[in-house]
């Protein structure tokens, strides 16, 4: 065999071995990129179950869980937004939702949680323990009870809408998260901070406002009568048609009482919540010549991007309103 022979056949043999050499390459990248995509998914599905079911009653608890949890928790609100949290009929969805929960946080105080009242029917059915599977994020709040009352079952349960109460909430559903996700505890803790450092700012900016507002003008004025907390947290006394859970709402009597109040006020403005009929009162704006400033929220956020689409965003709209409509 000749020397260009012997050479043309080694190069053959080369190509051949970078041929193979190549396809065992590429066969190995398949496989890798196989069992990479392969765990992949298994991470991915691995970690959303490894998340805790978390479900709240209503959406303003909803929001201020969100706000600590992020994406850390599986989130669920049973009463959705704009529906009132005191009479709700839950759907199948909700009682499979309460059935699987690690936590469930309710606002208590009278809201959702009377004897014969939705909540209490849904965690007993679905053998929920209190205190350990669900909690009251009002923990701590000092109640205050309906005009003339002073017993269980007449509490006024609208805390939150005192700031100061809203931060209440919000330790402590982070409390609770710890408790059962103690792992994401650092996470918790850092937007806990942030979001009370949020709230707090808004809460001495508005008090700081109301301080500028004549006294006889100070008197907020609403159909329903759930800004107890708020009255005595921004030194703004209430009147309204008529108390809350009553089965009479916007009688004439009740809308005679207070046109006659209003008449000898030099309160400038009425306001009405977004969760009422407004009829009563446009017909008390109209026999004192008042103006209905602004509605105003209470028992539930706004729709998604619209205003007063969170905990703090309602706040901070109703604080803007009612000093502005105080302020004419």
């Amino acid at each position: 065999m000749s020397f260009h022979q012997n050479k043309e056949k080694e190069g053959n043999l080369m190509n051949r071995m970078k041929k193979l050499f190549v396809a065992a390459l590429v066969v190995l990248g398949i496989a890798g990129c196989a069992t990479n995509k392969d765990t992949s998914k298994d991470n991915s599905s691995k970690t959303d179950t490894e998340k805790i079911n978390v479900v709240t009653t209503n959406s303003i608890i909803y929001d201020m869980t969100k706000n600590i949890a992020g994406d850390l928790v599986n989130l669920h609100s049973i009463v959705p937004v704009g529906q009132d949290p005191h009479e709700y009929e839950p759907l199948p969805e909700d009682v499979q939702k309460v059935q699987k929960a690690d936590l469930i946080f309710y606002n208590g105080i009278n809201l959702e949680n009377g004897e014969d009242a939705w909540f209490a029917k849904m965690v007993k059915n679905a053998k929920k323990e209190a205190n350990k599977d669900y909690f009251a994020v009002s923990d701590g709040v000092q109640v205050i009870y309906l005009e003339g009352q002073n017993e269980a079952g007449k509490e006024d349960p609208h805390a939150w809408l005192n700031i100061e109460n809203g931060i209440i909430y919000a330790k402590n559903i982070a409390k609770q998260l710890i408790a059962k996700d103690p792992k994401n505890k650092e996470t918790y803790e850092k937007n806990l901070a942030a979001y009370v450092e949020k709230l707090e700012a808004l809460d001495k900016d508005a008090k700081a406002r109301i301080a500028k507002i004549p006294e006889e003008k100070r008197l907020i004025v609403t159909s329903e009568g759930c800004f107890k907390y708020f009255s005595k947290a921004y030194d703004i006394p209430s009147a309204y048609i008529w108390e809350i859970n009553t089965e009479e709402e916007g009688t004439p009597e009740q809308i005679t009482k207070l046109v006659r109040q209003l008449r000898e006020s030099k309160v400038p403005s009425l306001f009405v919540e977004s969760s009422v009929d407004d009829r009563p009162m446009k017909t008390v704006s109209q026999e004192t010549g008042k103006p209905i400033h602004s509605t105003i929220f209470t028992d539930s956020i706004a729709e998604e991007g619209k205003d007063g689409d969170s905990y703090y965003s309602m706040m901070k709209w109703n604080l803007d309103k009612i000093i502005e409509g105080l302020s004419k």
